[in-house]
Protein backbone atom coordinates (compact mmCIF):
# COMPACT_ATOMS: atom_id res chain seq x y z
CA UNK A 1 0.00 0.00 0.00
CA UNK A 2 2.83 2.28 0.84
CA UNK A 3 4.35 1.06 -2.63
CA UNK A 4 1.06 2.52 -4.77
CA UNK A 5 1.13 5.82 -2.70
CA UNK A 6 4.74 7.03 -3.12
CA UNK A 7 4.02 6.44 -6.92
CA UNK A 8 0.56 7.42 -7.20
CA UNK A 9 1.45 10.80 -9.35
CA UNK A 10 3.14 8.49 -11.08
CA UNK A 11 0.01 6.58 -11.77
CA UNK A 12 -1.90 9.96 -12.36
CA UNK A 13 0.73 11.13 -15.29
CA UNK A 14 0.89 7.64 -16.92
CA UNK A 15 -2.77 7.34 -17.02
CA UNK A 16 -3.08 11.07 -18.55
CA UNK A 17 -0.62 10.42 -21.20
CA UNK A 18 -2.73 7.51 -22.02
CA UNK A 19 -6.08 9.23 -21.84
CA UNK A 20 -4.60 11.90 -24.44
CA UNK A 21 -4.35 8.98 -26.63
CA UNK A 22 -8.14 8.10 -26.21
CA UNK A 23 -10.00 10.15 -28.58
CA UNK A 24 -11.98 11.53 -26.15
CA UNK A 25 -12.43 14.98 -25.81
CA UNK A 26 -9.09 16.86 -23.82
CA UNK A 27 -11.43 18.49 -20.90
CA UNK A 28 -13.82 15.70 -20.36
CA UNK A 29 -10.50 12.67 -19.71
CA UNK A 30 -8.76 15.48 -18.12
CA UNK A 31 -11.74 15.58 -15.37
CA UNK A 32 -12.42 11.94 -15.15
CA UNK A 33 -8.57 10.96 -14.56
CA UNK A 34 -9.16 13.29 -12.06
CA UNK A 35 -12.17 12.15 -10.79
CA UNK A 36 -11.08 8.81 -10.75
CA UNK A 37 -7.53 9.44 -8.83
CA UNK A 38 -8.91 11.60 -6.58
CA UNK A 39 -11.27 9.21 -5.08
CA UNK A 40 -8.27 7.07 -4.83
CA UNK A 41 -6.64 9.38 -3.03
CA UNK A 42 -9.62 9.87 -0.84
CA UNK A 43 -9.59 6.20 0.13
CA UNK A 44 -5.95 6.15 0.72
CA UNK A 45 -5.84 8.82 2.83
CA UNK A 46 -3.96 11.02 0.62
CA UNK A 47 -6.62 13.66 0.50
CA UNK A 48 -8.99 15.29 2.29
CA UNK A 49 -12.94 15.72 1.97
CA UNK A 50 -12.91 19.28 2.55
CA UNK A 51 -10.03 19.83 0.53
CA UNK A 52 -12.14 18.39 -2.65
CA UNK A 53 -14.84 21.21 -1.80
CA UNK A 54 -11.87 24.42 -2.45
CA UNK A 55 -11.76 23.14 -6.17
CA UNK A 56 -14.43 25.09 -7.14
CA UNK A 57 -13.51 28.24 -5.92
CA UNK A 58 -9.69 27.06 -6.94
CA UNK A 59 -11.62 26.85 -10.76
CA UNK A 60 -13.20 30.43 -10.38
CA UNK A 61 -10.60 32.29 -8.85
CA UNK A 62 -7.73 30.84 -10.97
CA UNK A 63 -9.70 31.15 -14.11
CA UNK A 64 -13.23 33.39 -14.51
CA UNK A 65 -12.17 36.36 -12.46
CA UNK A 66 -8.52 35.91 -13.48
CA UNK A 67 -7.98 39.34 -15.29
CA UNK A 68 -5.20 38.11 -17.51
CA UNK A 69 -7.49 35.83 -19.18
CA UNK A 70 -9.51 38.69 -20.26
CA UNK A 71 -7.44 39.15 -22.98
CA UNK A 72 -7.69 36.29 -24.40
CA UNK A 73 -11.44 36.30 -25.58
CA UNK A 74 -10.45 39.97 -26.75
CA UNK A 75 -7.62 39.18 -29.15
CA UNK A 76 -9.53 35.94 -30.72
CA UNK A 77 -12.30 38.46 -31.47
CA UNK A 78 -10.24 40.94 -33.10
CA UNK A 79 -8.41 38.38 -35.53
CA UNK A 80 -12.22 36.95 -36.60
CA UNK A 81 -13.17 40.54 -36.94
CA UNK A 82 -10.56 41.04 -39.33
CA UNK A 83 -10.59 37.93 -40.98
CA UNK A 84 -14.58 38.82 -41.90
CA UNK A 85 -14.20 42.27 -43.15
CA UNK A 86 -11.35 41.09 -45.21
CA UNK A 87 -8.63 43.99 -43.82
CA UNK A 88 -5.89 40.85 -44.05
CA UNK A 89 -7.03 40.04 -47.70
CA UNK A 90 -6.51 43.70 -48.77
CA UNK A 91 -2.69 43.63 -47.32
CA UNK A 92 -2.27 40.21 -49.31
CA UNK A 93 -3.44 41.01 -52.31
CA UNK A 94 -1.76 44.82 -52.06
CA UNK A 95 1.89 43.21 -51.00
CA UNK A 96 1.37 40.73 -53.88
CA UNK A 97 0.89 43.33 -56.79
CA UNK A 98 4.11 45.09 -54.97
CA UNK A 99 6.46 42.17 -54.73
CA UNK A 100 5.37 40.13 -58.50
CA UNK A 101 8.23 40.89 -60.32
CA UNK A 102 10.71 39.86 -57.56
CA UNK A 103 12.28 36.24 -57.59
CA UNK A 104 9.94 34.09 -54.86
CA UNK A 105 8.16 37.14 -55.02
CA UNK A 106 4.64 35.78 -54.35
CA UNK A 107 6.42 33.45 -51.51
CA UNK A 108 7.75 36.57 -49.95
CA UNK A 109 4.63 38.40 -49.53
CA UNK A 110 2.93 35.35 -48.04
CA UNK A 111 5.14 35.43 -45.15
CA UNK A 112 5.73 39.22 -44.95
CA UNK A 113 1.33 38.84 -44.62
CA UNK A 114 1.94 35.94 -42.11
CA UNK A 115 3.97 37.81 -39.88
CA UNK A 116 1.98 41.18 -39.99
CA UNK A 117 -1.46 38.71 -39.10
CA UNK A 118 0.65 37.43 -36.38
CA UNK A 119 1.43 40.77 -35.20
CA UNK A 120 -2.43 42.22 -35.82
CA UNK A 121 -4.10 38.40 -34.54
CA UNK A 122 -2.35 35.10 -33.21
CA UNK A 123 -5.55 33.09 -34.94
CA UNK A 124 -3.76 30.66 -36.66
CA UNK A 125 -6.98 28.37 -38.44
CA UNK A 126 -8.22 32.01 -39.64
CA UNK A 127 -4.53 32.74 -41.14
CA UNK A 128 -4.19 29.59 -42.73
CA UNK A 129 -7.55 29.62 -44.20
CA UNK A 130 -7.11 33.12 -45.61
CA UNK A 131 -3.69 32.94 -47.23
CA UNK A 132 -4.53 29.37 -48.37
CA UNK A 133 -7.30 30.79 -50.10
CA UNK A 134 -5.60 34.01 -51.52
CA UNK A 135 -2.59 32.91 -52.54
CA UNK A 136 -2.26 29.34 -53.65
CA UNK A 137 -4.01 29.10 -56.70
CA UNK A 138 -2.09 32.35 -57.40
CA UNK A 139 1.00 30.30 -56.85
CA UNK A 140 0.18 26.99 -58.40
CA UNK A 141 -0.93 29.40 -61.51
CA UNK A 142 2.40 31.47 -61.98
CA UNK A 143 4.32 28.00 -61.61
CA UNK A 144 5.52 28.05 -58.14
CA UNK A 145 6.22 23.84 -56.88
CA UNK A 146 3.22 23.19 -54.86
CA UNK A 147 5.14 22.07 -52.45
CA UNK A 148 6.89 25.27 -51.45
CA UNK A 149 3.90 26.78 -51.94
CA UNK A 150 2.24 24.50 -49.43
CA UNK A 151 5.08 25.14 -47.07
CA UNK A 152 5.44 28.89 -46.89
CA UNK A 153 1.76 29.14 -46.51
CA UNK A 154 1.85 26.78 -43.49
CA UNK A 155 4.65 28.84 -41.90
CA UNK A 156 3.00 32.05 -41.98
CA UNK A 157 -0.03 30.59 -40.96
CA UNK A 158 1.41 29.45 -37.76
CA UNK A 159 3.31 32.44 -36.45
CA UNK A 160 0.61 34.06 -35.00
CA UNK A 161 1.70 31.14 -32.07
CA UNK A 162 4.81 33.08 -31.37
CA UNK A 163 4.74 36.56 -32.21
CA UNK A 164 2.45 39.08 -29.72
CA UNK A 165 -0.65 38.97 -29.34
CA UNK A 166 -0.54 35.39 -29.41
CA UNK A 167 -3.56 33.49 -26.90
CA UNK A 168 -0.90 30.64 -26.44
CA UNK A 169 1.40 33.49 -24.88
CA UNK A 170 -1.86 34.90 -22.64
CA UNK A 171 -2.40 30.89 -21.46
CA UNK A 172 1.58 30.42 -20.61
CA UNK A 173 1.59 33.43 -18.60
CA UNK A 174 -0.82 32.91 -16.36
CA UNK A 175 0.27 28.98 -16.33
CA UNK A 176 3.65 30.12 -15.39
CA UNK A 177 2.61 33.20 -13.40
CA UNK A 178 4.74 35.68 -15.60
CA UNK A 179 4.63 39.13 -16.25
CA UNK A 180 2.10 39.39 -19.18
CA UNK A 181 3.88 42.75 -21.22
CA UNK A 182 7.25 41.13 -20.58
CA UNK A 183 6.69 37.43 -22.43
CA UNK A 184 5.01 39.80 -25.10
CA UNK A 185 7.98 41.63 -25.33
CA UNK A 186 10.20 38.85 -24.98
CA UNK A 187 8.67 36.76 -27.77
CA UNK A 188 8.53 39.77 -30.45
CA UNK A 189 12.12 39.14 -31.62
CA UNK A 190 12.54 36.03 -31.55
CA UNK A 191 9.30 35.85 -33.75
CA UNK A 192 10.89 38.23 -36.07
CA UNK A 193 13.64 36.46 -36.06
CA UNK A 194 11.39 32.98 -37.36
CA UNK A 195 9.90 35.31 -39.70
CA UNK A 196 13.18 36.19 -41.28
CA UNK A 197 14.81 33.12 -41.59
CA UNK A 198 11.52 31.74 -43.87
CA UNK A 199 12.26 35.29 -45.91
CA UNK A 200 15.82 34.09 -46.12
CA UNK A 201 15.28 30.55 -46.54
CA UNK A 202 12.56 31.23 -49.64
CA UNK A 203 15.17 34.11 -51.24
CA UNK A 204 17.87 31.31 -51.46
CA UNK A 205 15.26 28.51 -52.73
CA UNK A 206 14.09 30.89 -55.59
CA UNK A 207 18.21 31.90 -55.94
CA UNK A 208 19.15 28.19 -56.47
CA UNK A 209 15.91 26.30 -57.82
CA UNK A 210 14.33 29.39 -59.53
CA UNK A 211 11.82 26.69 -61.66
CA UNK A 212 10.28 26.14 -58.00
CA UNK A 213 9.58 29.91 -57.80
CA UNK A 214 9.31 31.69 -60.60
CA UNK A 215 9.24 35.45 -61.15
CA UNK A 216 6.22 36.88 -62.69
CA UNK A 217 6.67 38.17 -66.34
CA UNK A 218 7.35 41.78 -67.20
CA UNK A 219 4.69 41.97 -69.23
CA UNK A 220 3.74 45.53 -67.96
CA UNK A 221 0.74 44.05 -65.30
CA UNK A 222 2.94 44.00 -63.18
CA UNK A 223 2.19 48.18 -62.90
CA UNK A 224 -1.08 48.74 -61.26
CA UNK A 225 -3.35 52.22 -60.78
CA UNK A 226 -4.84 53.48 -57.05
CA UNK A 227 -1.38 54.07 -54.67
CA UNK A 228 -4.24 55.33 -52.60
CA UNK A 229 -5.81 52.13 -52.10
CA UNK A 230 -2.11 50.26 -51.72
CA UNK A 231 -1.36 52.53 -48.56
CA UNK A 232 -4.86 52.41 -47.52
CA UNK A 233 -4.39 48.00 -47.57
CA UNK A 234 -1.07 48.14 -46.12
CA UNK A 235 -1.58 51.15 -43.58
CA UNK A 236 -4.49 49.64 -41.34
CA UNK A 237 -3.73 46.86 -40.14
CA UNK A 238 -0.06 48.86 -39.46
CA UNK A 239 -2.29 50.95 -37.15
CA UNK A 240 -3.71 48.11 -35.65
CA UNK A 241 -0.27 46.79 -34.44
CA UNK A 242 0.53 50.14 -33.39
CA UNK A 243 -2.78 50.44 -31.40
CA UNK A 244 -1.84 47.00 -29.73
CA UNK A 245 1.80 46.43 -29.31
CA UNK A 246 2.58 50.20 -29.55
CA UNK A 247 0.30 50.52 -26.75
CA UNK A 248 2.33 47.50 -24.32
CA UNK A 249 6.02 48.65 -26.09
CA UNK A 250 5.08 52.27 -24.73
CA UNK A 251 3.38 51.19 -21.27
CA UNK A 252 0.17 53.22 -21.88
CA UNK A 253 -1.91 49.56 -21.22
CA UNK A 254 -1.53 46.21 -19.76
CA UNK A 255 -1.85 43.61 -22.52
CA UNK A 256 -5.72 43.28 -21.26
CA UNK A 257 -6.31 46.80 -21.67
CA UNK A 258 -4.75 46.39 -24.66
CA UNK A 259 -7.05 43.59 -26.27
CA UNK A 260 -9.49 45.48 -25.57
CA UNK A 261 -7.95 48.41 -27.90
CA UNK A 262 -6.87 46.38 -30.25
CA UNK A 263 -10.96 44.77 -30.51
CA UNK A 264 -12.60 48.27 -30.86
CA UNK A 265 -9.35 49.52 -33.63
CA UNK A 266 -10.58 45.88 -35.71
CA UNK A 267 -14.05 47.12 -35.91
CA UNK A 268 -13.38 51.21 -36.76
CA UNK A 269 -10.67 49.43 -39.68
CA UNK A 270 -14.07 47.13 -40.79
CA UNK A 271 -16.05 50.27 -40.15
CA UNK A 272 -13.37 52.55 -42.74
CA UNK A 273 -13.21 49.56 -45.49
CA UNK A 274 -17.33 50.06 -45.29
CA UNK A 275 -17.45 45.83 -44.62
CA UNK A 276 -18.63 45.73 -41.34
CA UNK A 277 -22.25 44.87 -41.18
CA UNK A 278 -24.38 42.50 -38.80
CA UNK A 279 -23.40 39.23 -40.44
CA UNK A 280 -19.41 39.91 -40.51
CA UNK A 281 -20.11 41.01 -36.30
CA UNK A 282 -22.34 38.44 -35.91
CA UNK A 283 -19.99 35.68 -37.83
CA UNK A 284 -17.26 37.02 -35.14
CA UNK A 285 -18.76 36.58 -32.01
CA UNK A 286 -20.33 33.89 -32.47
CA UNK A 287 -16.58 32.50 -33.98
CA UNK A 288 -15.04 33.95 -30.98
CA UNK A 289 -17.83 32.20 -28.36
CA UNK A 290 -16.94 28.84 -30.02
CA UNK A 291 -13.16 29.16 -29.50
CA UNK A 292 -12.82 30.66 -26.24
CA UNK A 293 -15.57 28.08 -24.70
CA UNK A 294 -13.51 25.29 -26.05
CA UNK A 295 -10.17 26.65 -24.44
CA UNK A 296 -11.91 27.36 -21.18
CA UNK A 297 -13.34 23.78 -20.83
CA UNK A 298 -9.90 22.45 -21.49
CA UNK A 299 -8.42 24.82 -19.31
CA UNK A 300 -11.04 23.81 -16.02
CA UNK A 301 -9.97 20.43 -16.67
CA UNK A 302 -6.34 20.93 -16.43
CA UNK A 303 -7.10 23.50 -13.32
CA UNK A 304 -8.77 20.30 -11.60
CA UNK A 305 -6.41 18.03 -12.88
CA UNK A 306 -3.09 20.09 -11.54
CA UNK A 307 -5.23 20.89 -8.10
CA UNK A 308 -5.60 17.02 -7.57
CA UNK A 309 -2.24 15.96 -9.15
CA UNK A 310 0.08 18.73 -6.28
CA UNK A 311 -2.20 17.33 -3.39
CA UNK A 312 -1.30 14.05 -4.03
CA UNK A 313 2.22 14.84 -4.06
CA UNK A 314 2.92 15.60 -7.59
CA UNK A 315 5.27 18.07 -8.19
CA UNK A 316 7.55 16.38 -5.44
CA UNK A 317 7.40 13.58 -7.36
CA UNK A 318 8.02 15.26 -10.51
CA UNK A 319 11.17 17.07 -9.29
CA UNK A 320 12.81 14.48 -7.07
CA UNK A 321 12.29 11.87 -10.44
CA UNK A 322 13.72 14.49 -12.71
CA UNK A 323 16.96 15.06 -10.57
CA UNK A 324 17.54 11.40 -9.58
CA UNK A 325 18.51 11.01 -13.69
CA UNK A 326 22.08 12.19 -14.09
CA UNK A 327 21.49 14.73 -17.34
CA UNK A 328 22.63 17.63 -15.48
CA UNK A 329 20.43 20.94 -15.92
CA UNK A 330 21.14 20.93 -19.99
CA UNK A 331 20.16 17.45 -20.19
CA UNK A 332 17.00 18.19 -18.55
CA UNK A 333 16.06 20.83 -20.84
CA UNK A 334 16.62 19.20 -24.10
CA UNK A 335 14.54 16.18 -22.53
CA UNK A 336 11.79 18.21 -22.19
CA UNK A 337 12.27 20.19 -25.64
CA UNK A 338 12.27 16.78 -27.27
CA UNK A 339 9.22 15.69 -25.43
CA UNK A 340 7.69 18.45 -26.28
CA UNK A 341 8.83 18.09 -29.84
CA UNK A 342 7.42 14.60 -29.62
CA UNK A 343 4.26 15.73 -28.54
CA UNK A 344 3.28 18.01 -30.98
CA UNK A 345 3.27 15.51 -33.76
CA UNK A 346 0.27 14.08 -31.84
CA UNK A 347 -1.52 16.79 -29.89
CA UNK A 348 -2.54 20.29 -29.85
CA UNK A 349 -0.70 23.39 -28.26
CA UNK A 350 -3.43 23.63 -26.48
CA UNK A 351 -3.28 20.17 -24.28
CA UNK A 352 0.40 20.20 -24.65
CA UNK A 353 0.87 23.91 -22.41
CA UNK A 354 -2.64 23.30 -20.04
CA UNK A 355 -0.90 19.65 -18.80
CA UNK A 356 3.13 20.27 -19.41
CA UNK A 357 3.63 23.48 -18.18
CA UNK A 358 2.57 22.96 -14.86
CA UNK A 359 4.93 19.88 -14.75
CA UNK A 360 7.55 21.34 -15.84
CA UNK A 361 7.69 24.47 -14.20
CA UNK A 362 8.58 23.12 -10.72
CA UNK A 363 11.89 21.57 -12.33
CA UNK A 364 12.91 24.88 -14.19
CA UNK A 365 13.04 26.92 -10.94
CA UNK A 366 15.27 24.67 -9.88
CA UNK A 367 17.98 25.23 -12.58
CA UNK A 368 20.82 27.15 -13.10
CA UNK A 369 23.17 27.52 -16.63
CA UNK A 370 25.67 29.92 -14.90
CA UNK A 371 26.20 33.27 -17.06
CA UNK A 372 24.33 31.56 -19.86
CA UNK A 373 21.09 33.05 -18.74
CA UNK A 374 20.47 35.57 -15.97
CA UNK A 375 18.15 33.77 -13.37
CA UNK A 376 15.33 36.24 -13.47
CA UNK A 377 14.96 35.62 -16.69
CA UNK A 378 15.40 31.84 -16.94
CA UNK A 379 11.41 31.19 -17.12
CA UNK A 380 10.95 33.60 -19.72
CA UNK A 381 13.70 32.45 -21.94
CA UNK A 382 12.04 28.64 -21.33
CA UNK A 383 9.12 29.91 -21.95
CA UNK A 384 10.22 31.45 -25.68
CA UNK A 385 11.52 28.31 -26.17
CA UNK A 386 8.66 26.05 -25.40
CA UNK A 387 6.58 28.46 -27.17
CA UNK A 388 9.43 27.74 -30.61
CA UNK A 389 9.18 24.31 -30.07
CA UNK A 390 5.26 24.26 -30.22
CA UNK A 391 4.61 25.62 -33.20
CA UNK A 392 5.93 22.85 -34.91
CA UNK A 393 3.10 20.94 -33.05
CA UNK A 394 1.13 22.52 -36.14
CA UNK A 395 3.46 21.61 -38.92
CA UNK A 396 4.04 18.27 -38.03
CA UNK A 397 2.14 15.27 -38.93
CA UNK A 398 0.27 13.37 -38.31
CA UNK A 399 -1.74 15.89 -36.55
CA UNK A 400 -0.46 19.05 -37.69
CA UNK A 401 -3.72 21.34 -37.75
CA UNK A 402 -2.29 24.16 -40.01
CA UNK A 403 -2.31 20.76 -42.84
CA UNK A 404 -5.64 20.27 -42.20
CA UNK A 405 -6.86 24.04 -42.49
CA UNK A 406 -4.60 23.87 -45.69
CA UNK A 407 -5.80 21.16 -47.38
CA UNK A 408 -9.65 21.81 -46.65
CA UNK A 409 -9.32 25.18 -48.03
CA UNK A 410 -6.57 24.41 -50.45
CA UNK A 411 -8.50 21.17 -51.90
CA UNK A 412 -7.96 19.73 -55.55
CA UNK A 413 -5.32 22.46 -55.72
CA UNK A 414 -2.69 20.31 -53.04
CA UNK A 415 -2.07 16.92 -52.39
CA UNK A 416 -1.51 15.78 -48.43
CA UNK A 417 1.58 14.27 -49.96
CA UNK A 418 2.84 17.61 -51.28
CA UNK A 419 1.78 19.59 -48.18
CA UNK A 420 3.85 17.09 -45.84
CA UNK A 421 6.92 17.25 -48.40
CA UNK A 422 6.78 20.72 -48.66
CA UNK A 423 6.92 21.43 -44.51
CA UNK A 424 9.73 19.39 -43.80
CA UNK A 425 12.20 22.52 -44.62
CA UNK A 426 10.61 24.73 -42.63
CA UNK A 427 10.19 22.45 -39.58
CA UNK A 428 13.98 22.08 -40.06
CA UNK A 429 14.30 26.15 -39.94
CA UNK A 430 12.21 26.27 -36.87
CA UNK A 431 14.48 23.83 -35.10
CA UNK A 432 17.40 25.66 -35.95
CA UNK A 433 15.76 28.70 -35.13
CA UNK A 434 15.10 26.55 -31.45
CA UNK A 435 18.49 25.82 -31.44
CA UNK A 436 19.77 29.59 -32.02
CA UNK A 437 17.79 31.07 -28.94
CA UNK A 438 19.07 28.04 -26.97
CA UNK A 439 22.92 29.22 -28.05
CA UNK A 440 21.73 32.99 -28.03
CA UNK A 441 19.31 33.46 -24.82
CA UNK A 442 20.01 37.28 -25.49
CA UNK A 443 17.38 36.97 -28.41
CA UNK A 444 14.74 36.32 -25.64
CA UNK A 445 16.32 39.01 -23.16
CA UNK A 446 17.72 41.72 -24.74
CA UNK A 447 14.23 43.84 -25.24
CA UNK A 448 12.63 42.99 -22.34
CA UNK A 449 16.09 44.29 -20.60
CA UNK A 450 15.95 47.53 -22.72
CA UNK A 451 11.77 48.25 -22.62
CA UNK A 452 11.16 47.22 -19.47
CA UNK A 453 14.28 47.18 -17.37
CA UNK A 454 14.44 44.48 -14.18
Amino acid sequence: MEYLIDFLPGFMFLALILGLFSSLPVGIMLMGVTLIFGVIALSLGEMRAAQITLLPNRIYGGIIENPVLVAAPMFVFMGLVLEKTRVADDLLIALQKLLRVVPGGLALAVTLVGTILAAATGIIGASVVMLTALALPTMIARGYSPSLAAGTIASAGTLGILIPPSVMLVFMGDLLTLNLAKLFVAALLPGLVLAGLYLVYIVVIAALRPEMAPKAPRDGTEKFDGWGEIVLSLGLPFLLIVAVLGSILGGIATPTEASGVGAVAALILGLVRGRLNWTALSSAMDGSVRTISMLFFIFVGATAFSYVFRLIGGEHFIVTTARSLSFGDWGLLMMMMVMIFIMGFFFDWIEITLIMLPIFAPIVKTMHFGDHVASADMIYWFAILVAVNLQTSFLTPPFGFALFYLKGAGGAHITMAQIYRGIIPFVLVQLGALGLFLWQPQIVTWLPGVLLGN
